[in-house]
């Protein structure tokens, strides 16, 4: 494996200098704010990345008033109280997207969100208590307790919910496979989300930068070399 230094240098040729790097990484995620989440938006953000996954996003930001109408602002113990008609309603409801199978993973996702906050107080003060060391991990119960929560659905939930984490965009992959790290171009498995996460454990302990960062720093090191205004388009994605 190469050191971040060299990866941080050719991002930083990249974009023009390390001032311009430094302004496209965007703040350091803050545990506190996390942990003041209400379990609402929590909900609100595992819906969004359901929803906009496979498909354009800019259709689910432009219709999501509707979803926070059609879902009752997300508050888990209403949508626990609803009978099947609620959601069989939903399957024809024009403020959405109408795809049964999203629908059903909200139901199923009031109750997670419930389940989790019931016994840490909050699913934020869960996230925020959980160790970045082992985004691995909670990758693994996001998958197995939650609904169509897996894979980079769950890691564009964690990024965009304001855990600090890496995801495994293309051109992330594409840096760490360029790095030495031997892992799959899809990595899914345990192993390789494991082989990542001891290489992003090994950079933070390095360089002293937050998961959010390296990811940022890896993706733009390498691959289709946009411009700032782009990038700014696509905080969240990694580039």
């Amino acid at each position: 494996m190469i050191a971040f230094k060299t990866i941080r240098a050719r991002a930083a040729k990249r974009k023009g200098g390390e001032a311009a790097l430094a302004a496209l990484l965007g703040k350091v995620p803050d545990q506190k704010t996390l942990a003041r989440l209400r379990d609402d938006r929590v909900l609100a953000e595992m819906t969004k990345r359901i929803f906009s996954a496979g498909f354009v996003w800019s259709v689910i930001e432009n219709k999501w008033p509707g979803f926070e109408a059609a879902f009752l602002k997300f508050e888990p113990g209403r949508l626990m109280l609803q009978p099947d008609e609620f959601w069989d309603a939903l399957t024809a409801d024009k403020r959405i997207v109408r795809n049964p199978q999203k629908i059903a993973a909200v139901r199923d996702n009031a109750r997670f969100v419930a389940d989790i906050a019931r016994e840490h107080g909050t699913f934020g003060k869960f996230l925020a208590g959980w160790p970045a060391g082992d985004q691995a991990g909670l990758l693994e119960l996001l998958a197995k307790q939650g609904a169509r929560l897996g894979g980079r659905t769950g890691q564009y939930f964690l990024r965009f919910i304001g855990k600090d984490c890496f995801v495994t965009s293309n051109d992330v992959v594409a840096c760490l496979r360029d790095a030495g790290l031997d892992i799959a171009p899809s990595p899914t498995s345990k192993k390789d989300l494991r082989k990542i996460q001891e290489t992003f454990n090994g950079w933070a302990k390095e360089t002293g930068l937050p998961l959010t960062h390296l990811s940022r720093i890896c993706a733009m090191s390498i691959g289709e070399n946009y411009d700032a205004e782009t990038l700014k388009s696509r905080v969240g994605m990694d580039e």
